[in-house]
């Protein structure tokens, strides 16, 4: 997400930090980029407007011009601008209402309705304690309740039971007689879309809302339509109280659009995001965090939280133990290209770190790619037990038998053998609690205490 934006923005930027000082003209220039860059990344006109129109007063100010290093005033000023565009703070969703909390979703045809449903409720679930029922209110599209309860019963979450030709408010009441009896703290509705915005539509939401008297009510909206889910949700919101926007499909928009223009137009925060497929495939939205993402200044907190949430413990505390002993095979090395593509594989991870566009652009001309994870985990599975344990003994012949195993050749073995080695030294150092080789690898102290 937000790749384009923070490739142009990382230019921009680099740009105002060269300079000794700065004047009118240059904030000018400077500011035609940051206009340009924006309306590339499809954000609203206005939202574009409004940006300039408050950073340029900031960037002209006694205080930068007299700076001696007016290029991080100047990242500081359009870093902040950023974080207010985008919400301030990380919005919560609110649980404090009397159970069964109410909690509507309402949304497009095809803006992933279903699936976030599902998505949030896990969350919910895993990191509120709270026990959820989920209700389908889509009696138009062909197996639309069916699908939520295959959500529910493939990610073991309470359904209300589906009756045939029963209209939307009395599945309602029937919900809420349902949760006071099987003690559901939240429910979830899942309200019908539409391909787009109708006077139908909107009635039978506003009766639903008159129902159940939601909580919150989620407007879910497809990121890849960019300005398009913005003035979406300035339709809904004038319907409904909208109290919080979740973004699907963020993962795929390199542009970033729609996050920057939908708190500031509809006047409601974002509170989650979408990335990927899967049921966990769901995070908080942190607008200090995503503004840090855009300008290149990397998102360190989330990259750990994502990682204690998807590696193995159990596969940890081995490769501690491994450590302890000053010990790290291939086995551990295997179990750590593993953990990676659980979190996403290189570029899951790279997205989380300070720079990416340019560590990205020094992986595209060494060559480096996802597919090297795949590779080298061929690579190690073609090797026996003994060789995994101890790659010394890994001469002339066993690397053509493992070549030939792996669907690779001889140089491909040789280039593993290399980055274990590399690797390996670098985790005895770990196991010795000496960082400082780490430190001038370019690794942070504050994250290796982090990770550690």
């Amino acid at each position: 997400m937000f790749e384009n934006l923070t490739n142009k923005f990382e230019g921009i930027l680099d740009t105002f930090k060269k300079a000794p000082s700065l004047n009118e003209k240059q904030v000018d220039e400077g500011l035609k980029l940051i206009r340009q860059a924006l309306l590339e990344a499809d954000v609203s006109l206005e939202v574009v407007k409004d940006f300039v129109t408050k950073v340029k007063p900031k960037l002209l100010g006694k205080e930068i011009i007299r700076s001696t290093a007016p290029g991080q005033m100047v990242v500081k000023i359009v870093h902040d601008e950023l974080v207010s565009f985008l919400g301030d703070s990380n919005q919560e969703i609110n649980l404090k209402s009397n159970p069964p909390v109410t909690i509507m979703m309402v949304g497009l045809q095809g803006s992933g309705k279903t699936t976030t449903t599902a998505k949030l409720s896990k969350f919910l679930e895993k990191n509120n304690k709270k026990k959820i029922m989920m209700v389908s209110l889509d009696i138009y599209r062909p197996a639309a309740q069916e699908q939520l309860k295959i959500l529910g019963e493939q990610n073991n979450i309470q359904t209300l039971p589906v009756i045939k030709d029963q209209i939307p408010a009395d599945i309602c009441r029937r919900a809420l007689s349902a949760a006071n009896l099987n003690g559901s703290d939240v429910i979830i509705f899942d309200t019908a879309g539409r391909t787009q915005i109708d006077l139908q539509m909107m009635s039978e939401i506003k009766q639903i809302e008159e129902v159940i008297k939601p909580t919150e009510t989620i407007l879910v909206a497809d990121s890849l339509t960019g300005q398009v889910a913005a003035s979406v949700a300035k339709e809904f919101s004038n319907t409904v109280k909208v109290t919080g926007i979740i973004l699907t499909r963020a993962d795929g928009d390199g542009r970033g659009g729609a996050a920057l223009s939908m708190k500031h137009i509809a006047n409601v925060p974002i509170k989650f995001l979408g990335i990927g497929e899967k049921i966990e495939n769901f995070e908080s939205f942190h607008p200090d965090r995503i503004a840090n993402r855009i300008l290149g200044m990397g998102d360190i907190v989330s990259l750990v939280e994502k990682a204690a949430d998807e590696i193995d413990e159990e596969k940890l505390k081995e490769t501690e133990e491994s450590l302890r002993k000053g010990q790290f095979s291939l086995e551990d090395y295997l179990s750590q290209l593993r953990q990676m593509k659980k979190m996403g594989g290189l570029e899951g991870v790279m997205s989380f770190l300070p720079g990416v566009s340019k560590i990205k652009s020094q992986m595209d001309q060494a060559g480096v790619d996802e597919k090297i994870i795949t590779q080298n985990e061929a690579v190690i599975l073609s090797m026996t037990k003994k060789e995994r344990e101890n790659p010394k003994i890994i001469d002339g012949s066993r690397k053509k038998r493992i070549a030939n195993g792996s669907g690779t050749d001889i140089a491909t073995i040789n280039k593993l053998l290399k980055q274990f080695k590399m690797m390996s030294d670098m985790m005895k150092k770990m196991s010795k609690g000496n960082t400082k080789g780490l430190m001038e690898k370019g690794i942070p102290p504050e994250l290796f205490n982090q990770l550690k």
